[in-house]
């Protein structure tokens, strides 16, 4: 049977009757994803997939307030009863879980959406034309290739009872090269992030990764300790992107971040005379994203009653100096006093006030280098202590040695560090120029992202790690 359609769920949900019901929200999400791999210079697998899933929020009233309950489903529909269950469920959920903290009038209604009735968007495994073409003479090469593409296009519908109707689409792409000597004692990474392929080079990847294997022809070891790093646009994407997920006001508030001082959140503290400025902003060039709150969870910083609210750009770091931290609306409410407005999280981020010295590039910046390390990418990124917000993790797929200005090796091995994303802004002495980047670490979660390399003079490479 024919599965309904997003829009009919949406407005067969919200027409059910309730018992105390003071709102509803619905949010319908189908992606249409296609894949590539290739391994040992071969093309393994490619598909195309199509998911799709329905959530349901209850608002219920409960002694105290009001409730909201939250219930998803990746089941097909295709009978309007199914639907009696998922409603029942999440009104049982918002009675069991009583009154929210974060409860407030659902915002009404602002634009008239023109594209709601539209279907949801679809991809190909034709999105990768361009890509193949290029592949094909990379794979041709000595060196042995292995990778992974993958583009989706995402159309969230969202419906709630005060009348808001929004549609988007959201498209994610990216694409890793992960290059082998032949007798796979070295290998190299480069990566990229792109919204439908037509800008992606793979040529020009595979180069770089080939380039990074030349490096390794010689191999150094050295000790744990504070080495004046490198941070390419990938790297500092995994810790910006950490950074931002920290900034929730409530938590600032109750002395539970690093972003917490002793009279307050440490909104207008400098962190550095460098005009870094952090952003997320919905309209960001090739880096858009839905510009109305969609959610289906609560917490620190976000909250279901906020669905369908307009969003803005939001600098979390101006010119060098705390900015804004992400309240919802309730939170804003609670907090008003301290000058808190309400503030939603980003999906994309962007950091930029580069270059401050003679080099934009990371190929300038290590011209400029007497003695420091190179980075690839991190991985393995997890918080040690809230307080600072010190992280520990791991470097991957090449650490490299630079003197007088020249590569000259590749470290034996990898490093586990422990820094702060904060100081790494506190501390960074030269900032290049802002480029896209693809995180390596939260790639699953957040690929919209531009940063610039950025040189820390004392980065902590806290012990030795001997995987690849």
């Amino acid at each position: 049977m024919t599965a309904l359609a997003a829009q009919e769920l949406v407005e067969r949900i919200l027409a059910r009757p309730g018992t105390d019901v003071a709102g509803r929200v619905v949010v319908v999400a189908e992606t249409s994803e296609a894949v590539l791999r290739w391994a040992n210079s071969t093309m393994t697998t490619n598909g195309h997939t199509t998911s799709r899933r329905l959530s349901v929020i209850s608002l219920v009233k409960v002694g105290g307030g009001t409730a909201a309950g939250v219930v998803s489903s990746s089941v097909p529909i295709t009978d309007p009863a199914q639907l009696d269950d998922l409603v029942a469920a999440s009104e049982r959920a918002a009675r069991d879980a009583g009154p929210a903290r974060d409860a407030a009038p659902l915002p009404d209604a602002v634009v008239e959406d023109p594209s709601w009735s539209d279907p949801a968007a679809q991809t190909s495994i034709g999105v990768f034309g361009g890509l193949a073409v290029g592949l094909a003479d990379v794979l041709a090469g000595d060196l042995r290739q292995y990778g992974f593409a993958s583009h989706a296009l995402t159309t969230v519908w969202l419906g709630t009872s005060a009348g808001v109707r929004r549609r988007w689409v959201q498209p994610d792409g990216s694409v890793e090269l992960n290059v082998k000597t032949p007798d796979l004692a070295r290998s190299a990474w480069t990566g990229s992030a792109t919204r439908d392929f037509t800008d992606v080079d793979v040529v020009t990847l595979a180069a770089e990764a080939a380039r990074r294997l030349d490096w390794g022809a010689k191999r150094v070891e050295l000790a744990p300790g504070r080495y004046e790093t490198l941070l390419p646009p990938s790297a500092m994407a995994d810790l910006m992107v950490y950074l931002c997920w920290s900034m929730e006001g409530r938590a600032a508030q109750e002395g539970r971040s690093a972003l917490a001082g002793p009279d307050g959140p440490r909104i207008g503290e400098r962190l550095t005379e460098l005009p870094l400025t952090l952003t997320s902003d919905p309209a960001a060039p090739g880096l858009e994203y839905e510009p109305f709150l969609v959610t289906t969870r609560s917490g620190d910083g976000i909250s279901v009653f906020d669905n369908g609210a307009p969003l803005r750009r939001v600098d979390w770091v101006s010119e060098g100096v705390v900015h804004e931290l992400a309240y919802s609306r309730a939170e804003a409410q609670e907090y008003r006093e301290s000058g808190a407005r309400f503030t939603p999280s980003g999906e994309n981020l962007l950091l930029t006030g580069g270059p401050t010295g003679s080099a934009g590039s990371i190929e300038e910046m290590v011209a400029g280098t007497e003695r420091g390390l190179l980075l690839t990418c991190l991985w393995y990124i997890r918080e040690v202590d809230p307080t600072s917000l010190l992280l520990t993790g791991l470097t991957r797929d090449g650490v490299y040695l630079v003197e007088h200005g020249e590569v000259v090796a590749e470290v034996d091995h990898n490093f586990r560090f422990n820094y702060s994303p904060l100081d790494v802004l506190r501390r960074a002495s030269e900032v290049g120029t802002t480029t896209a980047a693809l995180p390596r670490e939260w790639k699953d979660w957040f690929t919209r992202a531009a940063m610039p390399p950025v040189r820390v003079p004392d980065f902590n490479m806290s012990s030795v790690s001997l995987g690849r």
